[in-house]
């Protein structure tokens, strides 16, 4: 499979490139970015042509990796769909409810496999442990903290720079990473209410299918000191808590593309597909919502 990379920031740099120049079954074929001598500087680190015409790339690749923000992701996917590439994606996959659907309904249309890049869903220790609770069930509610300091005085991280980031928050940055574990889990949900916290931190609620329910606590802006994530599930096999993450990324978004090219050699969809991405959309495009009124939201 050969594979062409949109986007050149610190995701791109760090995760999506090294991983496609090193993966054993894709071939990294091209950068594209809305700055082309950045797409330059990043594929010739890499061996691989830097691209300005995107059209170019896209008749030349297989599938695309997105590494941009959401506010771009979607008009791109639907591009590439178009073109008959298969779509590694990133979260969310849009901020709205109707750019999410078009990313959907272009995959198949034109019959491309989709994999959105929930980085606990492809992890070494996450995955087992995912896939463990849900052939468990009988959940009887759940519990996710995601505290990052992200935009805290001092912060060190790569991604404070994400204009979408610090104008979204927490909600949309971390809320899907607690989304995919969750849902798959308890269970799809129906209702969702959100109160703000300090700063960026928001706190939901949901209401699952089957009648549990689970609280999510999210923050970019938390304290180092009072930092950290965590996962826990109650039910009638006990209380159980999701592994640590003992590995970053790299690891996971080889993972994620090994499921790609399953995806598009089997035409069976994968658990993370668009359509998924599409759900958690919904779904915090509902929190959003509860937050401005302050009442419960059916999803």
């Amino acid at each position: 499979m050969r594979i062409g990379l949109l986007g050149t920031g610190p995701w791109a740099e760090l995760v999506h490139a090294p991983v496609l120049a090193e993966h054993p079954g894709v071939e990294f074929a091209g950068v594209w970015g809305r700055r082309p001598e950045a797409a330059e500087a990043l594929g010739g680190r890499h061996g691989v042509p830097g691209h300005t015409d995107l059209g170019r790339l896209l008749s030349e690749v297989d599938a695309v990796t997105i590494a941009l923000p959401p506010t771009v992701q979607a008009d791109l996917a639907v591009r590439a769909a178009e073109a008959g590439c298969h779509l590694l994606l990133d979260k969310p996959v849009a901020f709205t409810v109707p750019d999410a659907r078009r990313v959907v309904e272009a995959a198949e249309a034109h019959r491309v496999a989709s994999v959105v890049f929930f980085t606990l869903r492809f992890g070494g220790d996450q995955l087992p442990w995912i896939e463990e609770q849900a052939a468990v069930g009988g959940w009887f509610t759940g519990r996710s903290d995601w505290f990052g300091s992200v935009f805290v005085p001092g912060s060190t991280s790569p991604y404070a720079a994400a204009a979408w980031r610090r104008e979204k928050g927490a909600l949309w940055d971390v809320g899907p990473h607690a989304l995919s574990v969750l849902l798959p889990v308890i269970g799809d949900a129906t209702a969702v209410t959100a109160v703000a916290g300090p700063l960026d931190t928001v706190h939901l609620v949901l209401r699952h299918v089957g009648g549990a329910s689970s609280t999510l606590a999210l923050s970019l802006t938390a304290p180092v000191a009072g930092g950290g994530t965590g996962m826990e599930l109650r039910g009638e096999s006990g209380t159980v808590h999701l592994p640590e993450r003992g590995e970053g990324p790299v690891a996971a978004f080889h993972r994620a593309l090994d499921a790609l090219v399953t995806a598009a050699r089997t035409g069976e969809p994968h658990p993370c597909s668009a359509a998924f991405g599409l759900r958690t959309v919904e779904i915090l495009a509902a929190a959003e919502r509860s937050l401005a009124t302050g009442a419960t939201v059916e999803v």
